[in-house]
């Protein structure tokens, strides 16, 4: 079964769809490596111009695969791979929507964040609880800084508590929150918007957002890798990882 799933709803639309619903969408070397090269050939398709992302399932997606991430002979290639994604998805030309339901947690949060507009189901829980594993959550902190403000991304990182979509919106993580069956028609509302754009225009507006702030996405996510790597290789990362999957409170050490 094919991890990407990628429907053309129109000449200039694009869906693409996270597809490992029995793991939640978490995400493993194969799913981003193949949600990247999704959103590259898209790109490459002159008539293209809007992306919707979502997932298959009861959830959007619910970060890193803890079971790959326990592997240590991966955990460079898997954090690249999440810091590769958060770029290609920022820096495509493409508008891109998420519409996302159920849970966008840890990566998958940052993959939310990483897009133009988010759409998000009624009761969706969103966050960021890496502390909670022992990691560091620098990859989406770029896009947190840009988007909630610095009491609200401190909230985030540091209670690591998961937040409802209504209070998502209210500090500016998502863009609407409508009910579960309307979140793709919503999210076609924004694409049907974006295109009455001019082509052009809409693509050199999205590169001067980027280029008003004083580091580009692809400079704070460099220095984020060193971050989260750090953290990665850390007796504190093997303990939190180790507790997820054996379904234990992590033994942190003082």
């Amino acid at each position: 079964m094919p991890v990407i799933l990628i429907e053309k709803e129109s000449p200039q639309i694009s869906v693409v769809t996270l597809n490992r619903p029995e793991r939640r969408n978490a995400l493993t070397l194969e799913l981003l490596t193949e949600l990247c090269a999704a959103i590259n050939i898209a790109s490459e398709q002159p008539e293209q111009r809007v992306l919707i992302l979502r997932g298959a399932g009861a959830a959007f997606c619910t970060g890193l695969d803890l079971k790959e991430a326990a592997d240590s002979t991966k955990a460079h290639s898997t954090a690249e791979m999440v810091a590769n994604t958060l770029i290609v998805i920022s820096q495509t030309r493409l508008i891109t929507v998420a519409a996302v339901h159920g849970a966008a947690v840890a990566g998958g949060a940052g993959i939310m964040s990483a897009c133009d507009f988010v759409v998000a189901a009624e009761r969706t829980k969103i966050g960021y609880p890496e502390v909670r594993r022992g990691l560091v959550a620098g990859l989406v902190m770029t896009f947190l800084r840009r988007q909630v403000g610095e009491r609200n991304m401190r909230e985030l990182l540091f209670s690591a508590e998961l937040i409802d979509a209504a209070r998502a919106k209210e500090i500016g993580l998502v863009n609407r929150v409508v009910a579960p069956d309307d979140v793709m028609s919503e999210a076609q509302k924004f694409a049907a918007s974006a295109l009455q754009g001019a082509p052009g225009a809409l693509a050199q507006t999205k590169r001067l957002v980027e280029e008003l702030w004083w580091h580009s996405v692809k400079e704070d996510v460099d220095l984020a890798l060193k971050y989260h790597m750090q953290a990665r290789e850390s007796d504190e990362a093997r303990e939190g990882i180790a507790a997820f999957n054996e379904k234990r409170k992590p033994k942190w050490a003082e």
